[in-house]
């Protein structure tokens, strides 16, 4: 039986001495100040990259490049792997078609090859999540049609809770009209959101105040988790430059339900780029998203 690797996206928000570690390939996404693109070879630290936010320059970002996905996917084949890709959420970026479109170009240049691309539909850690279960997996030898089976029944049980901290962001981004981003930050309105089953951004409620919604955060999940038939040993948190904040959640989550197990890592910059800094996210198992 063919070894296999298991690819990803940036988007991901893996911590990078865990993708180190585990020897991760992955697709880079793109963004641009004022023309200038960054995502691949030159990047922007977190802090740079959200000072830039803080100071009124507001990037675009770029989906992969479908030339890139091809040269990483062939050298994967070429040393004579098979390829599970778990991409961002189609339903948020372009990027998940590139990677089913030249997997599909590769099957029929190597034939006796596998490439599989299962939509996440997720983001940042909750994609990452799915990544690193997979990976458990296969180092627990599971083989290749177990791990795939196993990401595309469970990846709805796959749940995000996020808030943000300045509603501007998510008008750029469609998410609130101009009129409820101006009066709720008058009112100091923070809201909760999620990823939908179809891997949209969803409100879920509105909340007054930054603790409230962070408290909000840990209450969704206390009622995703009541009765979920697998124990969480670890969640994934990520934060657009607000680390205090990110332990602060860490910290309840720890008090309520006993999970110290706890990674925590920066948003990139494709999803802070419309969720903004301020950002704090939590990514667990539960019934259902």
């Amino acid at each position: 039986m063919k070894d296999f690797v298991i690819t990803t996206d940036t988007t991901c928000d893996l911590p990078k001495d865990y993708i180190l570690e585990h020897n991760l390939k992955l697709l880079p996404l793109y963004y641009s100040f004022n023309g200038e693109v960054y995502g691949d070879k030159l990047e922007l630290s977190p802090g740079e990259f959200f000072d830039k936010m803080r100071g009124g320059e507001m990037p675009t970002t770029m989906a992969v490049n479908p030339d890139t996905a091809k040269k990483i996917f062939t050298d994967i084949l070429k040393e004579g792997y098979d390829i599970i890709h778990i991409s961002f959420s189609s339903a948020l970026s372009g990027s998940c078609s590139v990677a089913v479109t030249v997997a599909a170009e590769l099957r029929e240049e190597y034939p006796d090859s596998k490439i599989t691309v299962v939509d996440s539909l997720s983001a940042s850690m909750g994609e990452g999540l799915l990544v690193h279960k997979a990976v458990l997996m296969k180092e627990e030898g599971k083989s290749y049609k177990e791990i795939v089976e196993w990401l595309e029944n469970n990846k709805l049980k796959l749940c995000h809770m996020f808030t943000v901290d300045d509603l501007h962001h998510l008008h750029r981004g469609g998410r609130v009209s101009r009129t409820a981003a101006i009066i709720g930050t008058l009112i100091n309105v923070k809201p909760v959101l999620h990823v939908s089953n179809e891997g949209r951004l969803v409100p879920l409620n509105n909340v007054r105040g930054r603790k409230k919604a962070l408290i909000a955060l840990v209450n969704n999940m206390e009622k995703r988790i009541d009765g979920y038939l697998y124990k969480n040993d670890i969640i994934f948190i990520s934060h657009g430059d607000c680390l205090e904040d990110a332990q602060t959640v860490a910290s309840m989550i720890t008090e309520r339900f006993g999970i110290s197990n706890i990674v925590i890592n920066y948003v990139c910059p494709t999803i802070g780029a419309h969720s903004g800094p301020g950002t704090v996210a939590v990514f667990f198992m539960g019934n259902e998203r």
